[in-house]
């Protein structure tokens, strides 16, 4: 009877834990009086889904088939409220933050007479035909009103096949692809100014306190019933928050701290809504100063393409042998043994990465193709996106042994590995395509023609190449099934931590899903997996991959085409801090989203900040072919420092493309992806530019308020960038020059901080914060960080 008493316990307990939540459940973005469906499985994972909802008097709420929550928020809220719910006897809520749409009327008056006027922009994906505007109100003034969330928007008209920027908003910024886009900036219909600030931590009779200030224009007092705290996924008690004038005090004991927990804690009041401020715990502290890596939100990634970064092994540099390749489209030498003596070297250690991200590696073709947009050139396989087989290893790199020893190798170096996974396609040649062809969808359309490279249009079906087969996701479980298995078996054969997804938005919901279904089914709370997708579009097209039941994060490639033009032009940094906080009102302060300043499919920076690739370059693709870029400035290395610096220092994921560590500059693809260099091959401004480089990944790498704190903007002009980062842990104040001249100027600090003194991290000179005011001087294209005491 003890035995049976026994095993009954233990499979209660065994129930109990399985039905526990483990994802740190995300708020949802709502509509006021719209109604919305979600996944419960995009909300949490979990192995059941048998939950039993609370009312709320502020939400509509119908949970159906224990899968769908069909929610409905009340017109008149505006913030943030919590949807109350039970499961296996626990309590959970759901945060949720809603905000009305703000109506913009946009008017265009053409010069002459024409026949049809469109807006579109980055709030509708660029799509050209979406928004016709019409001059029925007032004849030859067209205009169009529409719902638009709080937020950095660019735009432009499309005026009978011709684009035209906003001839009456002056406020408008670099497309990078020769011309100009319009910006507006829309405000929220509530737009008091609120923050809510880290004081910081002590400890109390074994109790460990987390101390904030609610910063807000008007002097009312803060009532206990604004303030929301979360221990993980459920409500803190009462008893657990006091509240003193605008300080909020929040207690946890002992036990509690050793739970590891995450704490949330969040203002709402009067329709408005403080930012969320969030604090990590880890083995019974918070999340620490030191190099040890403890969460995805510490991750530093080293992007490279495998064939272009180290020959290792010359007896597999072997090209594919066709008259047709050019040099740069063809194999160059780069492999799996390159890698390794680079860690081994300790490259990878100096320069302060703890990721490093891997170009696929599956075996390619060894033919050439000829791609399908003029001029139609040839290409080979070296980039690994043209699989044959989705189990082996390009003979060019290696082979799976080699792959194994990597990924150990780096691990010895606390380092990560994820892979890039292609989910899209693969090649006529893989036996996928040529044994089940069900698998696949068309290339031809209805009506005949070919459904090629339609990016917006047919986004799910549509093929890249002709040589390329897209998997059909939704009609065939067998390639669902297969490909997930697929992915799975890739980190169980080699021990990598995770993916970059190529192609993200071609590929339905339903892979990412069960692909995500299956990780955390075998890998939750035994190995730290990270997902990180490519998607170009709209907030709301990204952000709909990004979720615990699909992707941790995707690149933020809007916030790239703000930065670009910022660092490498005159674009002032006021655009890059609004776009900043559009980002962090849709993925929040504390997220994963990959910040770039290069990329495989991108134009190198250098190329913009040398002049090389400007405003008036039609074709940055043919441009490598034809007149491959030089860097001749040596300010366009300081540029360069100053991109990286901000990179660093922001929230998100800072992800360093190979070559960006000495400067590497480039055209359009191919150009862009060049043979990586080292040592003596390196030019005498390169090796200064990977010194100073290295200065700057160390110090995210050394200091947790880069990777966890806030973000509060302190000074966002023409030429001068300053913003806080704030932990529990640490203060770090970041300032970027990108005058050509020397600058002084005083920065006006918080006075409920009480600081003193300010130490500049690199030269560890000291000043004095008198007054809260602290003096900054810097040099012509430079930056500096302080630690603020």
């Amino acid at each position: 009877m003890k035995k049976i008493l026994a095993l009954v316990i233990l499979l209660l307990l065994q129930n109990v834990f399985a039905s526990g939540i483990k994802d740190i459940i995300q708020p949802l973005s709502l509509t006021p009086g719209k109604t919305d469906t979600v996944l419960i499985s995009d909300i949490f994972y979990s192995d059941n889904y048998n939950l039993k909802l609370k009312p709320n008097p502020d939400i509509k709420t119908n949970y159906v088939k224990n899968k769908y929550l069909i929610l409905t928020p009340s017109e008149n809220f505006n913030g943030i409220g919590l949807i109350s719910f039970t499961k296996g006897g626990e309590n959970y809520v759901i945060p949720y933050k809603t905000s009305a749409k703000v109506n913009k009327t946009f008017t265009y008056t053409p010069p002459e007479k024409v026949n049809k006027v469109n807006l579109f922009g980055s709030f509708n994906g660029w799509n050209r035909g979406e928004l016709p505007m019409s001059d029925k109100k007032s004849p030859g003034t067209y205009e169009i009103t529409i719902p638009l969330d709080p937020g950095s928007y660019e735009y432009k008209f499309f005026v009978d096949s011709v684009e035209v920027v906003d001839p009456l908003n002056r406020e408008k910024i670099s497309n990078g692809m020769g011309s100009f886009n319009s910006i507006i900036n829309i405000k929220p219909l509530n737009s008091e100014n609120v923050f809510l600030h880290v004081l910081g931590k002590q400890e109390d009779k074994g109790n460990t306190e987390l101390i904030f200030y609610y910063e807000k224009e008007n002097n009312s007092p803060l009532q206990r019933s604004s303030v929301i705290a979360l221990f993980n996924n459920s409500k803190l008690p009462d008893s657990k928050i006091k509240i003193d004038g605008n300080r909020i005090t929040i207690s946890l004991s002992k036990q509690n701290v050793q739970k590891n927990p995450v704490i949330r804690v969040v203002i709402n009041e009067s329709s408005i809504t403080s930012n969320i401020q969030t604090v990590d715990f880890y083995n019974g502290e918070i999340a620490a100063n030191n190099n040890m890596k403890q969460s995805n939100y510490d991750n530093i990634i080293y992007a490279l393409l495998v064939d272009r970064f180290y020959d290792g092994d010359k007896t597999n540099s072997i090209p594919v042998n066709d008259p047709h390749l050019a040099k740069q489209a063809n194999y160059e030498g780069g492999d799996l043994q390159g890698i390794i003596d680079k860690i081994n070297d300790g490259y990878f250690d100096s320069l302060g990465i703890n990721m490093i991200w891997l170009s696929p590696v599956v075996d390619n073709t060894d033919k050439s193709y000829q791609e399908y947009p003029p001029p139609h050139r040839y290409y080979s396989g070296y980039h690994g996106y043209w699989p044959i087989s989705s189990t082996r290893v390009e003979e060019r790199f290696g082979n799976m042994d080699l792959l194994k020893k990597l990924v150990k190798l780096a691990h010895s170096h606390n380092m990560k590995v994820i892979l890039d996974y292609i989910a899209n396609h693969v090649t006529i040649e893989h036996p996928f395509w040529k044994e089940h062809r069900d698998w696949f969808g068309n290339l031809y359309l209805p009506d005949g023609t070919r459904n090629l490279r339609r990016w917006d249009d047919y986004r799910l079906t549509t093929w890249f190449e002709p040589f390329m087969p897209k998997f059909d996701y939704i009609h065939s479980k067998a390639a669902l099934e297969t490909m997930t298995d697929n992915a799975v078996w890739w980190i169980k054969t080699t021990g990598i931590d995770g993916f970059r997804h190529d192609a993200v938005k071609h590929v339905p919901n339903i892979f990412w899903r069960r692909l995500t279904e299956k990780l955390k089914k075998d890998f939750q709370g035994k190995k730290l997996i990270y997902q990180i997708g490519e998607t170009f579009g709209t907030y709301e097209l990204v952000s709909s991959y990004v979720n615990n039941g699909q992707l941790d994060a995707q690149f933020n490639f809007l916030l790239y085409d703000t930065a670009i033009p910022t660092f490498s032009s005159n674009v002032s940094f006021k655009s890059l801090d609004e776009q900043l906080k559009k980002t962090f009102q849709v993925y929040g302060y504390n997220n994963l989203m990959g910040n770039i300043m290069d990329s495989n499919d991108k134009v190198r920076f250098m190329a913009y900040a040398d002049g090389e690739v400007t405003d008036t370059t039609k074709d940055a693709n043919e441009l490598g072919w034809t007149n491959p870029p030089t860097v001749k400035k040596e300010s366009s290395y300081q540029k360069l420092e100053l991109f990286l610096a901000y990179l660093n220092s922001i929230p998100g994921i800072p992800i360093i493309d190979y070559g960006d560590e000495i400067g590497m500059t480039g055209a359009g693809d191919p150009d862009n992806r060049r043979m990586m260099r080292f040592g003596a091959d390196l030019t005498p401004w390169e090796k200064n530019t990977l010194v100073q480089v290295r200065k700057i990944i160390n110090l995210r790498k050394d200091h947790p308020a880069l990777r966890y704190g806030d973000f509060f903007t302190l000074k966002a002009d023409e030429k001068n960038y300053v913003y806080l980062r704030s932990d529990m842990n640490e203060r770090i104040l970041i300032a970027l020059n990108k005058r050509d001249s020397k600058t002084s100027f005083e920065i006006n600090l918080p006075v409920f901080y009480n600081l003193k003194q300010a130490v500049n991290l690199i030269t560890n000179e000291k000043f004095n914060i008198i007054n809260n005011k602290l003096p900054v001087s810097q040099d012509g294209l430079s930056w500096s960080m302080y630690k603020l005491d």
